[in-house]
């Protein structure tokens, strides 16, 4: 049995998608290559790893080698991270996650000043949802996340970068009447981010609901819920860092309550990271970005 780990990582990608077209993409090989390293991984194993059809689907036997193969995967970025971590500042590949909303008002400033401290870092970015990217981060898929704190993980490191307020969003023609309390926000419609964002669990805890609220309106990104807003339908809260990005097409009114509701965001990596020590540094740019 001959394994390569060009084939294991070909493996791993098609399992992810289950589709051939979509990881020959993935994978930046022609599906005819992919198939035939497929083949071959297989034909190497003994047993077949998937059920062909219009959707790929793990065997009983692929179900059980695809953990032991990303395992094994992992542990080989760790060996080129041991050498990485030897030098002083961070060269090649970083793999930063972020939470949408952060990722379009945060990112641009952060680009720009990596590459002035890093000149030689190859950025590759991932924006989706935080559990998304503890679970990306547990299986060694992404270096480092921008996240809103805590994630309470034992197996991460929390370093916080700063602190914002929330912003309430709500009609021009509601801009003389009195800021609402949060107790006044839940008898109003409120626009807030779809299920599986941390930002709309700060803003159901900041009025006193419970996730279980269903007379809400659920947006998939803060953009819509802005336009949405503008278009007199209800009111929103957003991050602080958004207003300026968000509101410049819409007629909206921004108010700012008398307490205000903030988050502490933060970046965090594994534990056993051989790259603690240099994603410290990246995360002190992160903060000198957001000043």
């Amino acid at each position: 049995m001959n394994l390569t780990l060009k084939q294991l990582r070909y493996f791993d990608v098609l399992a992810r998608h289950g589709h051939f077209g979509r990881a020959a993409e993935v994978a930046a090989i022609s599906q005819p290559a992919l198939s035939m390293q497929i083949k071959e991984l297989e034909e190497g194993l003994g047993a077949p790893l998937f059920e062909r059809g219009r959707q790929m689907r793990l065997t009983s036997f692929g179900e059980d080698f695809l953990p032991k193969a990303r395992e094994i995967l992992r542990q080989v970025d760790e060996l080129s991270d041991l050498a990485r971590a030897a030098r002083e500042s961070l060269v090649g590949r970083l793999r930063l996650g972020v939470i949408p909303t952060v990722a379009p008002y945060l990112l641009p400033r952060i680009v720009a000043r990596l590459g002035v401290s890093h000149p030689d870092l190859d950025l590759h970015i991932r924006e989706t949802v935080t559990p998304r990217l503890m679970a990306e981060m547990e299986e060694g898929r992404i270096d480092t996340a921008i996240v809103a704190l805590p994630v309470s993980e034992p197996a991460f490191t929390e370093v916080p970068l700063f602190t914002e307020s929330f912003v309430l969003v709500r009609p021009e023609a509601d801009r003389d009447l009195p800021v609402p309390s949060p107790e006044a926000l839940r008898e109003m419609r409120l626009l807030l981010l779809e299920e599986g964002h941390c930002f709309r669990d700060q803003a159901l805890s900041f009025c006193g609901m419970g996730r279980n609220t269903r007379e809400l309106l659920d947006g998939s990104s803060l953009s819509t819920l802005v336009q949405m807003v503008g278009s007199g339908i209800g009111v929103t809260l957003i991050p602080e860092m958004a207003v300026e990005v968000e509101t410049r097409s819409a007629r909206v009114n921004i108010a700012r309550f008398s307490v205000q509701p903030q988050r502490t965001i933060g970046m965090i990596w594994r534990r056993a990271s051989p790259l603690a020590r240099q994603l410290a540094q990246i995360a002190e740019v992160v903060r000198l970005s957001s000043l």
